[in-house]
């Protein structure tokens, strides 16, 4: 059984920046394409970016891909997303799934069948 293990999350001040990370204990997630979802208050969880098993295609959508980043560390079966200049709007729980190996990725819900539990991201002053 995968189990996906979120962390990086906080509060930080509009215009900072987190770095969450998505790891797993005794499962490699180099067969897994990973996607980042989040879910703010009152809101349907949406889908932020993805990066493929097979390649390390990236997918990132166009409201947040100039401030996120995906990326992933093999040696550390980490990955990783990199969120610079924070806004308010930012806040929500941030999830990652996984899903079956790809060479390409999309962040639709019913493509990942593994989530973990969420790190709660809050931007506030």
């Amino acid at each position: 059984q995968l189990q996906l293990v979120e962390s990086g999350g906080g509060l930080v001040e509009p215009g900072g920046s987190l770095r969450l990370s998505c790891t797993a204990s005794k499962i490699t997630l180099d067969h897994s394409t990973i996607g980042w979802f989040r879910q703010a208050p009152g809101k349907e969880r949406e889908g932020v970016s993805c990066i493929s098993s097979f390649s390390d295609f990236t997918f990132t959508t166009d409201s947040v891909k100039d401030r996120f980043t995906i990326s992933r560390d093999r040696a550390k079966n980490t990955v990783y997303l990199q969120i610079n200049s924070l806004k308010p709007e930012d806040t929500a729980v941030y999830y990652c799934a996984a899903g079956s190996p790809t060479y390409d990725c999309s962040v639709v819900r019913s493509s990942y069948g593994y989530w973990g539990q969420g790190t709660q991201v809050t931007v506030s002053s």
